[in-house]
């Protein structure tokens, strides 16, 4: 069955009794037992909800997993994700990663001694190189963020395998309507299910997918121990948002591959980083591995200092943290989502203060673009 069938039908039939189409929110905390070492299935929302297994088990599907967690956010995911690791233990993480990683692994985790490389993922060799005796996993982003680099995930996976640890892959900007990483060789899919699953700027989530039943299991023991679980009503909120991914990943990657156009032939932008241009470097590999280019582009002003005033001028591009809604946002990575990265680090991966990161939503392109070019001729 295609997949824009599966998105839509997300959740139907999940409710026999009734033969409700929208699958039904229980917000039960705990359900009665039939009798002494009977249960209905159910017994403590931390440790299993309804609402939240049709969820889970329909984003499983749409991976190609085993099985699939729920998570209040996506940093809940990736902490639960490094919980797998012990001290001593070395994972491998792309360098131009989300600022909320670093800071993650960096202020967090390494106190516990699990410490992280940071590699080029995009080069295969460089990633082999960054591998130890002590490495656990390899951590990356494709495309990453904000460079929207490329790693090829076939390559990865082989690599992974031949070395004995996990490939993880954060799926967030392209989800499983445009790439299925489990299906390309990686154990695990990351997402920060607030950005493109949950599609509407009005959820916080994160989703797990694990490809194998034994990384499964030790996943699902760490979701009900340390119980950071996605609550019903927001199961129930992104599951409805499931439905309509396609129709809106597919006009935001139209948009978005006007906008990139637009913008490079603009004499004020310098670079503008999309994967959809046969020039980038990743192009290739990624038409062999997704079915799509996604709704994000990044792009280099001339002068930093005009950074403020393009900012002022726009009107119908919001200035906000976040991607993946139905409305534009544009971002500053170095002052926003990239700022737990320390300055030489962040310049040295090419985050620097003249970057800008769009996220493409559903208004009409023509309006995007007479917003960017009124705001590139307005910022003094």
């Amino acid at each position: 069955m295609d997949i824009e069938t599966r998105l839509a039908r997300v959740g139907l039939g999940s409710d026999p009794a009734t033969g409700a189409v929208s699958t039904p929110i229980h917000p039960s905390s705990t359900y009665a037992h039939p009798g002494l070492g009977e249960t209905t299935g159910f017994d403590y929302a931390r440790t299993g909800n309804p609402t939240r297994q049709v969820l889970e088990r329909a984003l499983a599907d749409l991976e190609g997993g085993v099985a699939g967690f729920a998570f209040a956010s996506g940093m809940a995911a990736l902490t639960t994700f490094f919980l797998l690791f012990r001290p001593g233990d070395h994972v491998v993480v792309s360098d131009d990663l989300y600022g909320g990683t670093y800071r993650l692994l960096e202020q967090v985790f390494r106190r516990f001694n699990v410490r992280a490389s940071y590699a080029d993922l995009t080069d295969r060799e460089a990633a082999a190189t960054a591998i130890t005796s002590d490495t656990r996993a390899l951590l990356l982003e494709t495309p990453s963020n904000p460079l929207m680099k490329v790693a090829d995930l076939v390559a990865l996976a082989d690599l992974s395998r031949s070395r004995g640890v996990l490939l993880a892959v954060d799926n967030t900007f392209l989800t499983p309507y445009y790439q299925r990483p489990l299906e390309l060789g990686a154990d695990l899919v990351i997402h920060s299910a607030t950005k493109y699953l949950g599609g509407h700027n009005d959820l916080l989530a994160g989703v797990l997918v694990a490809r194998e039943a034994d990384l499964a299991h030790r996943l699902g023991f760490l979701h009900n121990t340390t119980g950071p679980v996605l609550p019903p009503q927001d199961s129930w909120l992104l599951l409805r948002s499931l439905k309509t991914l396609g129709v809106r990943l597919k006009r935001q990657s139209e948009s978005a591959a006007h906008l990139a156009g637009f913008l490079r032939e603009q004499a004020s932008v310098t670079q503008v980083f999309y994967p959809g241009f046969e020039d980038h470097p990743g192009h290739r590999v990624m038409r062999r591995q997704t079915s799509g280019f996604g709704g994000m582009l990044s792009f280099r002003l001339a002068d930093p200092e005009r950074v403020p005033g393009f900012l002022k001028a726009l009107r119908c591009v919001t200035f906000a943290e976040s991607l993946g809604g139905v409305e534009t946002l544009v971002t500053v990575p170095s002052r926003q989502t990239h700022c737990d990265i320390p300055p030489l680090v962040r310049e040295r991966m090419g985050v620097t203060d003249d970057l800008l990161r769009l996220s493409v939503g559903l208004e009409a392109p023509q309006d995007l673009i007479k917003d960017l070019d009124r705001a590139l001729k307005a910022a003094p």
